[in-house]
C-alpha cells in the first residue's frame, strides 16, 4: 500500500486551554479519539478530540493528586483507562468516562516516568530516586522494585513486551529482558545523558534523545545505530514516531519542533514554538501531533495550554 505523501506545509495548529499551570505531558488513547494532559497544577484533563478539528472540545478534569502530574499513559487495550504518575508519590488509574480515580498506590518517591506494557497487564514507573517499580495493573500492586545506582530517565517496552529499555544519565541505553530484568545489552548511545526514548509502532526501530542535542535511531533486531537526526541544538527532551513509523518528531528548548523522515534522516517540517517543549506525541491513527511546553503569557504566568498540529488550514 503506497503512502500518500504528507504535505505538512498546508497544516496548522490549534490551541487547547484548560490547565492553570504548564502542561508536562500529553498522551493519546489507543484509538486516537481522546487526549490526556497532565499539569504542574496537580490535575490531569481528558479531551475528546475531533480529528478534523471542527467541533468544540469538552474536557473532564481529573482531581486528586496533590503535586505535579509529570507523566501519564493510556491503557494500550482500553480506550478509557488512563494512568498518571505524580510528584506526590502516587500512581493513579482513572476512568475517562466518569473522571473518577478507580485505583491508586503510593510508591517510595516522586514519580516522573510511567509506561504501559503493550498487552496492558503491567505498568512501569520511574521516580526521582532512580527506582523502577513494576505494577500489576489488575491488583494495582507492585510486583517488582529495583533501585539503580545511576540516573534513570525515560523507560519503554518494545512492541512485544519481551524487552525493556532504560535511558540513563551515563549516555547509555540499558536493554533488559522482561520479566527477568536481566541486562541483555548496554548500548553506548550518546556522549551525554539520554533523556527520552520512543518505540517505532511498526517495531523496526527505537529512537533516543540526548543532552548532546542528537536523536539516534536504532535497529531493534540488530541493536545498532542506523542514523542520527541533527536539527536540534539543545538537549532533546521529547520524541515520538508517527503511526506509520515514517516520521519522527523531536523537541527541546529550540524555538521549533522538528519533524524528520525516518528513512532518509532529512527534516521535512518545523513547527515554530515559543518555549521549551516538555512533551510531543503523535496520534496512533492520524498525522496529528500534540505538543506542550513552558509557554508563558505576556504577564509571565504559565499559559497552561497544549496544541495539536496537523489540521487542514482553514
Amino acid at each position: 500500500m503506497e503512502e500518500t505523501p504528507v504535505n505538512f506545509k498546508n497544516l496548522s495548529s490549534k490551541e487547547y486551554q484548560g490547565h492553570k499551570k504548564k502542561v508536562h505531558s500529553v498522551a493519546w488513547n489507543c484509538t486516537g479519539t481522546k487526549l490526556a494532559s497532565g499539569s504542574v497544577d496537580h490535575t490531569a484533563r481528558i479531551w475528546n478530540i475531533d480529528v478534523h478539528g471542527h467541533s468544540k472540545v469538552k474536557d473532564i478534569e481529573l482531581k486528586g493528586h496533590t503535586d505535579s502530574v509529570d507523566q501519564l499513559c493510556w491503557d494500550p487495550k482500553h480506550t478509557d483507562l488512563l494512568a498518571t504518575a505524580a510528584g506526590d508519590k502516587t500512581v493513579r488509574l482513572w476512568d475517562a468516562r466518569s473522571g473518577k480515580c478507580s485505583q491508586q498506590v503510593e510508591l517510595s518517591g516522586e514519580n516522573i516516568n510511567i509506561t504501559y506494557k503493550p498487552d496492558g497487564t503491567h505498568l512501569a514507573v520511574g521516580n526521582k530516586e532512580d527506582e523502577l517499580t513494576i505494577l500489576d495493573v489488575r491488583k494495582f500492586k507492585p510486583i517488582h522494585r529495583r533501585k539503580f545506582n545511576y540516573e534513570v530517565n525515560e523507560i519503554a517496552w518494545n512492541t512485544t513486551g519481551e524487552v525493556f529499555f532504560l535511558t540513563t544519565g551515563n549516555g547509555t541505553v540499558e536493554v533488559l529482558a522482561y520479566p527477568s530484568l536481566k541486562v541483555l545489552h548496554t548500548l553506548m548511545a550518546h556522549t551525554a545523558g539520554c533523556y527520552c526514548i520512543a518505540i517505532d509502532p511498526v517495531g523496526r526501530y527505537f529512537a533516543v534523545g540526548s543532552a548532546d542535542s542528537l536523536v539516534s535511531l536504532w535497529d531493534i533486531s540488530e541493536m545498532l545505530c542506523v542514523r542520527t537526526f541533527t536539527k536540534l541544538e539543545w538537549p532533546v527532551r521529547t520524541i515520538s514516531f508517527n503511526y506509520t513509523g515514517e516520521f519522527i518528531a523531536s523537541a527541546s528548548e529550540d524555538p521549533f519542533i522538528d519533524i524528520s523522515n525516518v528513512k532518509t534522516g532529512r527534516s521535512v517540517h518545523q513547527i515554530p514554538c515559543k518555549a521549551a517543549m516538555n512533551s510531543v506525541e503523535w496520534n496512533p491513527k492520524h498525522n496529528l501531533l500534540a505538543y506542550a511546553g513552558d509557554d508563558k503569557n505576556k504577564y509571565q504566568a504559565d499559559e497552561g495550554v497544549f496544541r495539536i498540529f496537523g489540521f487542514e488550514s482553514a
